[in-house]
């Protein structure tokens, strides 16, 4: 394999899960205690927008709880030091990679600190209970939202990820199911673009065969040692 120049790392849930942030479908396919169908859906919001607004303000709260791990903090060390072309593509809601300091950073699921206008598709930064009925600042309409890709939403940024896959050299997965599309589908991408593919992650994902390289482990331990090897190299 020859040094990369272009890279593009995929994050999911399994990196948050260190610093205590329960991953998506928890036993039961329940996220937090409820059916992912009831809070993560546009026919849920609109069924009962009082809670899933609810829901997403107790997920924002609590993340003043919970800090970056050494897996964050290696990512945004990567980015700091990294002289060629990186994007970290998230499918995190949480703000744990920019507290460790990530710039080069695209959210596609969405952000909990972060309000979404289904009037106009504005956007605001947000950190109080954002309760029905909330007013956007931009249109004046009462159509404020949490800022979450919801299951049957496009992801966010697709355009520019797909265009940064096609001109990777290396792809890598962290901590992800590989059972979610489209971000499933990314190593598929990545492959067929010529990219090198590496799978770091607690145990094999549904997509682990089209990875030339898995790597199992806590992403606490392997990934700042991925980071030094790559930046020694």
């Amino acid at each position: 394999m020859t040094a990369p120049r272009n890279i593009v790392i995929l994050t999911g849930a399994g990196i948050s899960a260190e610093s205590g942030i329960a991953t998506f479908r928890g036993p039961g396919g329940l996220w937090e205690g409820h059916r992912v169908e009831d809070v993560c859906t546009p026919e849920a919001l609109a069924a009962d927008p009082v809670l899933v607004h609810r829901f997403y303000d107790a997920r924002r709260a609590a993340l003043s709880a919970v800090e970056p791990n050494a897996a964050h903090r290696a990512l945004a060390r990567l980015d700091a030091e990294w002289p060629g072309e990186l994007l970290i593509v998230t499918q995190n809601v949480d703000d744990l990679h920019e507290r460790a300091g990530a710039k080069r950073l695209l959210h596609m699921h969405g952000e909990l600190r972060s309000a979404l206008c289904a009037r106009c598709g504005a956007r605001e930064a947000w950190e109080e209970p954002l309760p029905p009925g909330s007013m956007c600042a931009t249109c004046g309409k009462a159509a404020l939202r949490p800022d979450i890709v919801f299951f049957g939403e496009m992801p966010y940024h697709m355009d520019v990820i797909e265009r940064a896959l096609s001109e990777a050299d290396l792809f890598v997965s962290i901590g992800t199911s590989g059972a979610v599309y489209p971000a499933a589908g990314f190593v598929q991408g990545a492959r067929y673009a010529g990219a090198e593919t590496l799978e770091l992650n607690l145990e094999r994902s549904a997509g682990s065969g089209y990875f030339h390289e898995t790597r199992l482990g806590a992403a606490g331990v392997l990934v700042p040692a991925w980071v030094e090897e790559l930046l020694a190299a």
